[in-house]
């Protein structure tokens, strides 16, 4: 056999078999995800859902099934841009085959993803969130009783340095000049530099900004807001209520960046168990637990009052030597209060709150971080609410696939098999060296007793040598 080389400007035939197109294996957890979303009949399902969205007449577009299993490897693979995922999508064998695309097809674009998404409401997101809820409970994955709920921050597309006044609409820049002006460091008339406004800006006090008062030209949606690093960004904010005993998110809602936590949460639990009832659900919530975010005299008193849920909501404490007032408000809210107080402080809330910060927190480590929607490349609320959905139904397919196949993503299955192989060579190297430890006491043994015995004297010595012992003098003088 010859050397093959390679010929970048080689002419590629013209006519190519479909034989002989080249194939992989599939990925054994996507294929365990096309049997799983088979069976149940995803495909045709999302199909009749979508048909009132498309013209009767034209070109066919691309199946709303490849649609939304492209954004199931967005949350798998870990990418969060649309390019990124139509790469992957393009570029991996084993992908296409899980999208049902054949390789003689190309797979779709990234604005393609965009038109889709465009075209398809938000019922239909929430109607395929709801899907994958439906199938967890025919497998018995979903409960629903106890819920806990919590809330993170999305890294907007937008950036802080193009952020203007809603009233006038300067940006910072000329917003500084103005402020240098008013404060006589430059004349009415001169422009500073860029220069001047920085070290201007950094000697100033008082420099937050309000989102009253400014506002982002490319994203209005998002909200000035804090991260959980400390920075602070254009930003969304992320609310799940997750079930306690399985995991599984029972809502993912986008809320703007500067709605307190005490605002959403009734919202996002009764959006909760109405996804319940449309999964097919008869279960009621029944307890909602929460951190010191949550907690709110008011707040309390209307989950009393006007809902059927029992709040386990962490109190926060008061500074040293305050205490609460209930002068000025209902006797309702204070026996509200009261009420959760006697709650979390009992041994079942412990463990409520053990359980919601360990598997609330888990549920946004998997979709915010390995599934890439910490930082969204989408611009409004509704478009990023609608992707952040599909990837919270991803996870829910996650969870199902863990419990009954014992894996959960595809970077999970090539993980564990990283773990088994360290595993096993830890107890090769066990067994190495306990048999090397068991050798060597067996060599001593053997030595030990084949060894003459050596007659130990009857007497001690003479208090003659003991004496001459101690009169003896060393070289050193000592």
């Amino acid at each position: 056999m010859s050397l093959g080389r390679r010929n970048e400007e080689r002419q590629s035939e013209f006519w190519v078999a479909t034989q002989n197109l080249p194939v992989a294996p599939g990925h054994v957890v996507y294929e365990k995800l096309n049997a799983l979303l088979a069976e149940a009949g995803f495909d045709e399902w999302i199909e009749g859902l979508c048909e009132p969205y498309y013209a009767k007449t034209g070109r066919n577009g691309i199946p709303p099934g490849i649609y939304f299993r492209m954004l199931m490897v967005g949350y798998f693979e870990g990418i969060g841009g649309q390019r990124g995922i139509a790469w992957r999508c393009a570029d991996s064998l084993s992908i296409r085959k899980f999208l049902g695309i054949p390789a003689d097809e190309e797979s779709p674009d990234h604005s393609s993803l965009s038109i889709i998404r465009d075209r398809l409401p938000w019922e239909v997101h929430i109607a395929a969130f709801v899907f994958g809820l439906e199938l967890a409970r025919k497998k018995n994955l979903l409960d629903g009783r106890t819920v806990g709920v919590d809330s993170t921050m999305l890294e907007a597309n937008a950036a802080m340095k193009s952020i203007v006044r809603r009233d006038t609409g300067e940006d910072w820049q000329q917003y500084l000049a103005g402020l240098m002006r008013e404060a006589g460091t430059i004349g009415p008339d001169e422009t500073p530099t860029a220069e001047q406004i920085k070290r201007f800006d950094k000697s100033r006090k008082n420099k937050k900004v309000s989102n009253d008062e400014w506002e982002s030209p490319a994203d209005p949606d998002s909200r000035i807001a804090k991260m959980k690093d400390g920075t602070t960004h254009l930003a969304y904010k992320a609310e799940h209520v997750v079930d306690l005993k399985t995991e599984m998110i029972i809502s993912a809602e986008i809320y703007h960046a500067n709605e307190g936590d005490t605002q959403t949460i009734e919202d996002t639990v009764r959006l909760g168990q109405v996804n319940l009832e449309d999964s097919g659900s008869d279960v009621q919530i029944r307890d909602v637990v929460g951190d010191s975010g949550y907690h709110s005299a008011e707040l309390l008193d209307i989950f009393a009052d006007k809902t059927p849920f029992r709040t386990y909501i962490v109190e926060p404490k008061l500074p040293a030597g305050n205490s609460r007032t209930w002068t000025d408000k209902p006797p309702t809210q204070r026996a509200a209060v009261y009420a959760n107080r006697r709650r979390w402080r009992g041994v079942r809330s412990r463990r409520l709150q053990r359980q919601r910060s360990e598997r609330v927190e888990r549920t946004f480590a998997h979709v915010c971080e390995t599934g890439g929607a910490r930082r969204t490349w989408l611009r409004g609320i509704e478009k990023v609410r609608k992707r952040y959905l599909i990837a919270a139904m991803t996870h829910n397919l996650g969870r199902l696939m863990r419990e009954l196949f014992g894996m959960g993503t595809p970077r999970g299955l090539q993980k564990g098999a990283e773990l088994a192989d360290e595993v096993l060579r830890a107890v090769y190297l066990a067994v190495i060296a306990i048999g090397c430890a068991l050798a060597t006491c067996w060599r001593r043994a053997i030595t030990i007793h084949s060894a003459p015995a050596i007659p130990r004297p009857s007497r001690l010595a003479t208090d003659g040598w003991r004496r001459d012992h101690r009169n003896r003098r060393f070289s050193t003088g000592c």
